[in-house]
């Protein structure tokens, strides 16, 4: 049965996932547009009031991540970013991305959220037509990730 569970950040099970990830992207990253900046997550905005990071496990076999961060208020309001969605080879094609992101929307929602944004590479096709398909639509970039190729948005209702 999959299920979320919320962990550090810096947790052995979300390092071994996140590992994964920015490898993955460093090989997979457009060599025309330079190298891959590994950002590791700080372990402090992933925790309380300011956020939270999820890993996605089927029993003891790890299928994925992804974390919500608060970051300044954007003109609807509170803003929380999404981080780190990333869903491992082997799991993909079961929904999972989708499952994540709806989990993170709802929790980003049970914490106050009016707008939840992300930023991804043009590159990760998948993901661009996950956010897409999930409401979100493009935006002028909110942060200066060098990274990214294309800023999303999508309003949320705050749950009370």
């Amino acid at each position: 049965m999959t299920d979320f569970r919320e962990t550090a950040v810096d947790s052995p099970d979300a390092q071994t996932l996140l590992t994964e990830y920015f490898t993955g992207r460093e090989k997979s990253f457009p060599s025309a547009q330079g190298t891959y900046q590994v950002n590791l997550p700080d372990p402090a905005v992933f925790r309380g009031d300011r956020g939270l990071f999820l890993v996605v496990a089927d029993g003891d076999e790890l299928l994925g991540c992804g974390g919500i961060r608060r970051i300044d208020d954007g003109p609807l309001g509170a803003r929380w970013e999404i981080k780190h969605l990333y869903v491992r080879e082997a799991a993909r094609g079961r929904r999972l991305g989708r499952g994540i992101l709806e989990e993170l929307e709802r929790r980003a929602a049970e914490h106050g959220a009016a707008e939840l944004v992300l930023d991804t590479n043009d590159s990760l096709e998948a993901a661009g037509g996950l956010y897409r398909s999930s409401g979100y639509v493009t935006v002028e970039p909110y942060n200066d990730n060098p990274n990214a190729t294309t800023w999303y948005a999508k309003p949320v209702a705050p749950v009370a």
